[in-house]
């Protein structure tokens, strides 16, 4: 049963109750698509970003629990090992989960991005960030001029937050 409905549907069963967490997650996921679709990604290169939007702070919940912190540091040495196991269970394949696996370990690294769907990745957490933490203008200029690369990103910060 893989697809990216059901992944959604894993994930709000995981964060039940945690209205914060889930909607995190979706706005992340609805940037990644748009900008995905807008800077013409592959099928499969989508599906992977899709799929790990959703998933990519799954690790805060074990890190509140062993850490009492959801810093990023933790969420990256948690989030694989349980975004793994869901979307083995969920029928991805090896490979795919592999990347997906990747991009959660590394989303709060913001040196040595490989690969767009890293990117868009970063950019799209950024964005729901900026927004979520009420982020002054200062910061979200440093972030535009040091984070993003994109230009539908680019073009989405400007018009979010008229940068």
């Amino acid at each position: 049963m893989k697809n990216t409905g059901s992944v959604i549907n894993a994930m709000i069963q995981y964060y039940s109750g945690d209205i914060k967490r889930i909607n995190h997650f979706i706005k992340v996921y609805g940037y990644c698509k748009s900008i995905g679709e807008m800077e013409n990604l592959d099928d499969k290169t989508k599906e992977i970003l899709e799929v790990t939007a959703v998933v990519h702070d799954i690790g805060i919940k074990v890190s509140e629990e062993k850490y009492h912190s959801s810093s990023g540091h933790y969420q990256q040495i948690e989030g694989p090992a349980v975004a793994a196991d869901m979307l083995g269970g969920l029928g991805y394949d090896q490979e795919f989960i592999d990347r997906v696996c990747y991009l959660i370990a590394h989303h709060h690294t913001y040196t040595n991005i490989e690969g767009l769907d890293y990117q868009i990745l970063v950019e799209a957490d950024f964005l729901v960030n900026l927004d979520e933490d009420k982020s002054s203008t200062d910061t979200i200029r440093n972030v535009k001029q040091s984070i993003f690369r994109t230009k539908t990103g680019i073009t989405f910060l400007n018009h979010l937050f008229g940068v």
